[in-house]
């Protein structure tokens, strides 16, 4: 059966409590190899290696993310992270391929509650020159691999089982 895209619209942000849980907007940054040949010629199956950051305090590996943008869809935000934290240019997918949840912590004594979702971004090419490339590193993983890096155990599974032949 087809799928049919779920549309975005553009958001437009209201004020929000401080201590409310908030959403953010992460994007999974993905490329699939080319088809390499296996043992006899045989066409092997692409791989598909997933990018992650590194978080700008701790170090630890995660997935770019942040705040909803005014006038942008999810989609769109997600890849302007994409941009801003690993110099990720390529098409962002409408499609929501999962949620998380984690506390971002604001000082040593505040912690706001956030909910992630995740849209896959299909990278074309990464840029050098970006925002955070004085802050950040950022290294390729297969998907099991990359599971294993992040702390979240929501977001383990997402990347554990990202599939792109499953987007539309």
């Amino acid at each position: 059966m087809a799928r049919t895209p779920t549309s975005q619209a553009p958001l437009r942000i209201a004020g929000v409590s401080k201590r409310e849980t908030r959403t953010q907007f992460a994007a999974l940054c993905y490329r699939v190899s080319k088809t390499p040949k296996g043992k006899k010629g045989k066409e092997a199956a692409p791989a598909v290696e997933i990018l992650l950051v590194s978080s700008r305090d701790t170090g630890r590996w995660i997935i770019p993310k942040g705040w909803p943008m005014d006038g942008m869809t999810p989609a769109a935000a997600a890849a302007q992270e994409a941009w801003e934290e690993a110099g990720v240019r390529g098409r962002a997918h409408g499609q929501c391929v999962g949620l998380y949840a984690y506390d971002k912590w604001l000082d040593e004594e505040l912690s706001l509650p956030c909910i992630v979702a995740v849209f896959p971004v299909e990278v074309k090419k990464l840029d050098k020159d970006f925002p955070e490339s004085d802050e950040r590193k950022r290294k390729w993983f297969s998907p099991k691999k990359a599971a294993q890096k992040v702390d979240e155990p929501e977001l383990k599974v997402i990347l554990e089982s990202f599939d792109p032949a499953r987007l539309y």
